[in-house]
């Protein structure tokens, strides 16, 4: 495996811009084609399709965020490993997070497809709508360890700094979802049913693109040891847990503020979900920041250059300010083309005319948060990620959510729910501030107590016992 720490020296603002520009590329593939989704289903003339894919979107969006949380322990020990100048250990930490993540995936997917129609029915899923959303989880669930294996090798490559491997495997799958959605759809007449086998494809596609440079550019998986396992186990899963406990927040704030949409008609539920899939494409390069900042920090972490990591946030900080500005003012001409596209009406319609304007510069408050929790988790404080994004999805939503749709009804939901990520994000940024601020008293200590020349969590531990 080769020697692959690129970012321990050079500028920081373009490592940040092209791992973020590189990954944006793939996520935007899938981004659009989960829009062009909406778009072909919409065609289909029957609005209970399109509020079954939002309510389905709920509870994918929960099965996604374990494979997220999986891969950051995954991405952030190799970071850390490749710092220290240990491909090997790198090797093996992939190895065994893969072994880890495919069994606890598997179980898991189990668990969501049994309890499907409960599940759909807590988002606020009924009659005809339910059954088209747990017809399309049926065929889609069973896909999660796939998914899971696809995101762990990605996180992998981008830990390298091999940004355009990764794009290429989401890449892959957006082409091959893009491609099979109308056949399926139309061609074959499979409707809903036909999208979701589209997405199982491409999940196989994906999975094969990241994992093919794993075995062939950077020495494979490491030998299968089941002592090795239980030796790195606790490793992955201080890190895995709250990971995983950080990223299903997410979902459980969206499946709020979905079933608070329903009570206002299947209008604001469709409005609703053609909003949760323009959103990505939208700010598409501030969700791939959240993967992209990660190995940044962590292999300056892992070499101990801490300002290099406080300089890392600050330029993150930056970047998205004026990423958000430039895109809500592209949004903000184009909504009435955006609203035509999808034959939005009524409540729908205004839902999407209210988020094409200045509420959407409330993005710049959510870019804040992707990036401290990425450098929370690879500063050895993944549990700071936890708390922050539970806040944003509990304290940071239901509070204002519910009083929004009480007082300005469905635009309220939309409301309340930029609204309460704002407080949050300040929060994290007080927070993020404090830690690099430790950071960089460790490096000034670590000079001046020249004994320290271990591990980086030997600082962490002594830094606890100070």
């Amino acid at each position: 495996m080769a020697q692959s720490a690129v970012f321990l020296s050079g500028n920081l603002l373009k490592h940040i811009t092209v791992m973020s520009v590189t990954a944006s590329v793939g996520l935007l593939a899938l981004f659009v084609v989960d829009l062009v989704d909406m778009l072909f289903i919409s065609m289909l003339g029957n609005a209970q399709l399109a509020a079954a894919v939002g309510y389905a979107g709920s509870i994918l969006f929960f099965t996604t965020s374990v494979g997220i949380g999986l891969s950051i322990a995954a991405g952030s020990l190799i970071a850390r490993s490749l710092g220290e100048e240990d491909t090997d250990r790198a090797r093996e930490y992939m190895t065994h997070v893969m072994v880890i993540g495919l069994i606890f995936s598997i179980l898991f997917a189990g668990m969501i497809w049994v309890n499907l129609r409960p599940l759909t029915a807590l988002v606020g899923a009924t009659g005809e709508a339910q059954d088209f959303a747990v017809s399309y989880l049926q065929i889609i669930i069973p896909s999660m360890p796939l998914l899971m294996c696809g995101m762990v090798a990605a996180a992998a490559l981008r830990s390298h700094g091999a940004a355009k491997l990764s794009t290429m495997a989401t890449l892959t799958a957006g082409i091959v979802n893009a491609v099979l959605d109308p056949i399926f759809i139309f061609t074959l007449n499979m409707g809903l049913e036909g999208a979701a086998w589209a997405s199982v494809v491409a999940r196989i596609a994906m999975f094969s693109t990241a994992i093919w440079p794993i075995m062939n550019r950077y020495g494979g998986l490491g030998r299968l040891s089941l002592s090795a396992i239980k030796i790195d186990f606790r490793p992955i899963i201080a890190i895995a847990i709250p990971a995983v406990l950080a990223n299903i927040a997410a979902p459980v704030g969206s499946a709020y503020v979905t079933r608070a949409a329903s009570e206002f008609g299947q209008e604001a539920v469709a409005g609703m979900a053609i909003i949760g899939r323009l959103t990505p494409i939208s700010f598409a390069l501030i969700f791939a920041m959240s993967g992209a900042i990660g190995p940044i920090i962590g292999q300056n972490f892992g070499a101990k250059k801490f300002n290099r990591v406080s300089e890392a946030y600050r330029d993150s900080l930056i970047f998205i300010a004026v990423y958000v500005f430039i895109v809500v003012g592209i949004l903000y001409l184009i909504r009435t083309p955006i609203a035509d596209l999808f034959g939005a009406v009524g409540i729908g319609r205004e839902l999407i005319f209210l988020f094409c304007g200045p509420l959407s510069l409330a993005w710049i408050f959510n870019g804040i948060l992707f990036v401290g929790n990425a450098s929370f988790n690879n500063l050895g404080h993944p549990f700071y990620s936890t708390w922050i994004n539970w806040g944003r999805n509990t304290l940071g939503v239901f509070p204002f959510v519910y009083f929004g749709a009480q007082w300005w009804g469905a635009q309220g939901v939309l409301i309340g729910q930029m609204a309460g990520g704002a407080i949050v994000a300040i929060v994290s940024l007080m927070l993020a501030r404090h830690v690099m601020s430790q950071a960089e008293q460790l490096e000034t200590d670590a000079v001046k107590k020249p004994r320290f020349h271990g591990h980086a969590r030997d600082f962490k531990i002594w830094n606890q016992r100070r």
